[in-house]
């Protein structure tokens, strides 16, 4: 006979007008005389555009345990003895060829980077490109989750009609293709995000839910009866849990909501998503503050999270001093100056970062933590921006992948290795034995040694 504590579903769902709130993983969810629930691997993605130079300053001089922690990635030392730096590997079908597209080296940076194929380009609406790896992950994890995965960005815009060399734009709009026709958006909006993740799709009280965020209600007040008798009698442990999730969402709420007052008041004219902070960093932070809720939640396993899109004309960083364009200073043309603001960016996109792994470590999962138990790839579609160099890419792995991986190490593959042999590494730790994908001609050894 098997003794429960006072159970509760594992996928216990907390319903009010319009809302559907998850709780976390608790200890009263799990039979007394059983051992401790193992835990799901999550898979994560984090991708900026417009290169990562200079490199000497990201690829660390010494291979093995003892490599130094560069200046680009030193703000990642508190999880160094999680930290693999995998130097050596390529995006070979980016690479230009003679046709109409040859100068499209942007769209094929981003089309290239999650699928390791080349993308049939076209003029306007159409084109083809590569199921994606997160996509190939989330058609086996999502069958588990209420969503098969996240696709979030910070964009400023939308682009439409044709972009590089005349190359369509929905290439530089996503990441994640779920068929070769069918490019994923990405949600830049933190309401968007929200409503994603805690609107109840079982319900059709649109106009119940826009009233409640009109007057700026939280979502737990429509679910407080339910929370108070989920709350009753379990251990103090799992009370401390939730109270520590349910605070999270309500200061994610607010924020949104004061970004939207924010917005209406002081920036009315401008086309951006609503409820977007004016610092790129406060952004950001409520974006990742969503994802590992839905991480935390099991609403999804897999995601995918682009700090800033190849190209990005319209993006700047004066929080910290820089004005310029990130693209325009990608063409640094061995100007020093601006190679040094673009090291600037570089580091500032690296704070944010670290920002999304310190979440992961610091919220519990079962007997561990969100990061022990995922595969977090951080990295770019080229090296060098000003030359569009798509080799020795500046990739990063970080997690315990639920102890698949062994962490602290600089590894270097020779030149010219394809990228999508990571990806064909990691697909097969989340026990997806592919063969192929994209140019990938095998998979990544040393990962776990």
């Amino acid at each position: 006979m098997v003794i429960f504590k006072k159970a509760i579903p594992r996928r216990t769902l907390l319903r009010g007008i319009g809302t559907a709130v998850a709780l976390p993983l608790l200890d009263c969810m799990v039979p007394v005389l059983t051992a401790e629930p193992k835990s799901p691997v999550r898979l994560g993605f984090v991708h900026s555009g417009n290169g990562m130079w200079p490199m000497d300053r990201w690829t660390p001089k010494i291979e093995g345990p003892d490599f130094e922690m560069t200046p680009t990635l030193e703000q990642l030392t508190p999880y160094r003895n999680q930290l693999l730096v995998l130097s050596g590997l390529a995006h070979n079908e980016a690479k230009p060829r003679s046709d109409q597209f040859a100068g499209a080296v942007h769209v094929r940076a981003m089309a290239v980077f999650l699928s390791g194929v080349r993308p049939k380009l076209s003029a306007g609406k159409g084109g083809r490109a590569g199921i994606t790896v997160d996509q190939i992950a989330a058609d086996k994890l999502g069958k588990d989750t209420q969503l098969r995965s996240l696709e979030v960005s910070l964009y400023p815009d939308d682009l439409v009609g044709t972009c590089e060399s005349g190359a369509a734009c929905v290439f530089l709009d996503t990441l994640s293709w779920r068929t070769e026709s069918t490019p994923l958006p990405m949600e830049r909006s933190p309401r968007g995000l929200f409503q994603r993740l805690f609107g109840d799709s079982d319900t059709t009280a649109k106009a119940d839910r826009l009233t409640r965020l009109y007057e700026q209600r939280s979502i737990l007040d429509t679910v407080s009866e339910q929370m108070s008798r989920i709350l009753n009698g379990i251990g103090p442990s799992d009370q401390a849990k939730v109270n520590q999730y349910l605070d999270a969402v309500r200061d994610v709420e607010r924020r949104i909501q004061l970004a939207e007052a924010q917005s209406d008041r002081e920036m009315p004219t401008m086309e951006v998503p609503l409820g977007v902070p004016a610092s790129y960093e406060d952004y950001a932070k409520i974006m990742i503050d969503l994802i590992v809720v839905a991480l935390q939640t099991d609403l999804t396993r897999v995601f995918t999270f682009s700090l800033g899109r190849e190209l990005s004309g319209s993006r700047s960083y004066p929080e910290i001093g820089i004005t310029d364009q990130h693209h325009s200073l990608s063409h640094h043309q061995n100007n020093p100056v601006t190679i040094e603001k673009l090291f600037k960016i570089n580091q500032y996109h690296m704070k944010v970062f670290a920002y999304l792994v310190d979440k992961l470590r610091s919220t519990k999962d079962g007997g561990s933590n969100l990061l022990d138990n995922s595969m977090i790839m951080r990295g770019a579609g080229l090296s060098n921006g000003n030359l569009h160099q798509d080799d020795n890419l500046p990739i990063i792995l970080l997690g315990g992948g639920g102890g698949q991986l062994k962490g602290g190490r600089h590894i270097r593959y020779p030149d010219g290795t394809p990228l999508a042999n990571l990806y064909l590494t990691l697909l097969d730790k989340l026990g997806i034995d592919l063969e192929k994908l994209g140019d990938s001609n095998g998979k990544l050894n040393l990962l776990s040694v």
